[in-house]
């Protein structure tokens, strides 16, 4: 296998040494002054890898030799800090004084801790009930922000011919502003309830969980007519891990300790355009 290894920071010669011996490679090559790789690496090493690239704030990965992006033919995505660095959820909720609430609950539900994704979305809707829906403007705009490297990621993903799919357990309102702005091919997401200008607290349609992701995927790849393992899902909470099973490569970004475990590939430090600089 070929290791990538990614820095936000130059890559000092310092660590070319241990990382060949770390990962029993053999040839090391400079991709870029941010990027090495390094062939004939032995899987077996992740352990220690860990170790030495998480002291030194370095990301790695193992990729097959010859895989091109071209490859594949989907790039899924979660939205809520993965695309974007916020949960949306949570900053509307600023917007009731009820953050703090809302967003301890989020995080139980990323960590796994929370099961039932259902449960714990209706749960945190329900704490909206009442707010003006102007918050939702307010929260896109003042708040949103896109995730380091999404527009270089989406750019080059798009280049080779891959189509983009933003599958979320947020809501509507911000998927689709975010598919007119970076022109992304499919969307799916939560439906809040709107009556009189006010969020009732309610969602209205299927909720977006784990299941309902991973069969995204699944019916995407089935109208690009393209099997699952030619899509690369990208996610960071225990929500997408369905989902980033089906896929062929799928990536932990900034992710909790169960979905960096279950990833192909962990981006801890580096942004979302890591993906380009794999293969």
């Amino acid at each position: 296998m070929n290791l990538v290894i990614q820095s936000l920071a130059p890559i000092a010669e310092t660590h070319f040494k241990p990382l060949v011996a770390l990962a029993r490679g053999t040839r090391l090559t400079p991709l870029d002054t941010h990027t090495l790789r390094i062939e004939a690496a032995n899987p077996s090493q992740r352990a220690d890898l860990d170790v030495y690239c998480g002291t030194h704030q370095l990301d790695y990965a193992f990729v097959e030799p010859g895989r091109a992006l071209r490859d594949f033919g989907l790039v899924a995505m979660d939205m809520d800090s993965t695309l974007i660095t916020i949960e949306c959820i949570d900053e509307i909720a600023d917007f009731c004084g009820l953050k703090a609430e809302v967003a301890a609950i989020t995080e139980a539900s990323m960590r796994g801790e929370i099961k039932d994704f259902n449960e714990s979305l209706t749960r945190r809707v329900a704490l909206l009930e009442g707010l003006d829906a102007g918050a939702l403007e307010r929260v896109y705009e003042e708040r949103l922000r896109l995730s380091p490297g999404a527009e270089q990621m989406l750019a080059g993903a798009q280049a080779a011919g891959l189509k983009t799919l933003l599958v979320s357990g947020g809501f509507t309102f911000f998927t689709e502003k975010l598919r007119s702005r970076l022109g992304l091919d499919f969307t799916r997401a939560n439906t809040l309830e709107i009556v009189d200008g006010k969020l009732t607290g309610r969602v209205t349609g299927e909720i977006v969980n784990a299941d309902v992701k991973a069969r995204t995927l699944r019916e995407t790849c089935a109208q690009l007519g393209i099997e699952p393992t030619r899509a690369i899902a990208m996610g960071d909470g225990s929500n997408d891990l369905k989902m980033m099973a089906e896929a062929g490569l799928s990536v932990a970004f900034r992710a909790k300790p169960v979905v960096r475990e279950a990833a192909s590939v962990a981006f801890n430090f580096v942004g979302l355009d890591g993906l380009l600089r794999l293969f």
